[in-house]
């Protein structure tokens, strides 16, 4: 009996479409690190608003906060995802093919944490201060390391697998451990409150500039 081909994703886009995506998320990028470092009033009260609510939601439901605490700790914690990131570069590199793949992923990791410290670094903006805190954390606030390093590795192992033209079962798995975790480690930053919700977007924005841009170097550069 005649079986149906396996439903795999759709084909990537072209080059120029993956530099517009590029340049766009740039332009949102600066815009949010330019309002964050001028401390822009209507952003900055937000900020303030968001947190004092999700701050006196993680003090009253002390039970959730702790399995945040964990998942923020250990399962979304950017040193997992920089081993998850070693395991596929190890794999890479076993196969002998894939070398060049290899050594873009681990660069671009590590690209992507040189460019988080030194935007810490430069920003230094103070984190979320409580009487009564239910976390802590150190280094300045924006933005997020957890947000940026989850993106970024998400993002790039996303974006190998997707050239596999995987099945449509392992595609949708792999999206939603990949959503659920990108998502889900900003909102315990926030609900934790050690960030600003401004520092978990400009997280995403940023580590989705790295992706995209690695993305468009891979392709010009691949031998």
């Amino acid at each position: 009996m005649h079986r149906p081909p396996v439903a795999s994703p759709p084909g990537p886009p072209d080059q120029r479409t993956t530099a517009r995506v590029a340049a766009a998320l740039v332009a949102c990028s600066a815009l949010l690190l330019t309002l964050v470092a001028v401390r822009w009033h209507p952003l900055t009260g937000a900020d303030g608003d968001i947190a004092r609510t999700t701050h006196r939601w993680a003090v009253d439901e002390p039970g959730l906060t702790h399995v945040f605490r964990i998942l923020t700790d250990w399962v979304w914690d950017p040193w997992t995802m920089r081993l998850v990131c070693a395991v596929a570069v190890v794999g890479l590199v076993w196969r002998r093919s894939d070398r060049w793949t290899a050594l873009w992923l681990a660069i671009t990791v590590a690209a992507g944490n040189l460019l988080q410290q030194g935007l810490k670094a430069a920003v230094d903006r103070p984190r979320p201060v409580w009487r009564d805190p239910v976390d802590s954390a150190h280094y300045a606030a924006y933005p997020s390391g957890h947000a940026m390093t989850a993106t970024i590795v998400c993002g790039l192992l996303l974006w190998l697998l997707y050239r596999r033209r995987p099945g449509r079962a392992v595609w949708r798995t792999a999206l939603t451990v990949a959503v659920v975790s990108v998502l889900g480690v900003g909102f315990t930053r926030v609900w934790l409150g050690v960030h600003w919700p401004s520092d978990v977007l400009g997280g995403w924005l940023l580590g989705a500039t790295v992706v995209v841009a690695a993305v468009l170097v891979h392709r010009r550069r691949q031998p």
